[in-house]
């Protein structure tokens, strides 16, 4: 799976978000630096949403697996 990084020149630099992954999102002064900032941005974003998870699901009896979407 691949996602989609868009990128775009402000005058103090880059904004850059995901699209398919709101709120990874982020700026820099440099593009390297924004692309930089972004994949922490991500792994960030998807931290909070297991955290959530994980918060919401305490007492419940849950089955936990690996989802690997890469595979067809």
């Amino acid at each position: 799976m691949q996602l989609t990084a868009v990128f775009m020149q402000v005058p103090e630099g880059f904004i850059a978000f995901v699209e398919e992954l709101p709120g990874a999102n982020t700026q820099g002064e440099t593009l390297k630096e924004t692309r930089e900032n972004l994949k922490e941005a991500v792994q960030l974003v998807l931290e909070a949403n297991r955290e959530l998870s994980e918060r919401s699901l305490v007492g419940q009896q849950v089955s936990r697996e690996p989802f690997d979407l890469t595979t067809p």
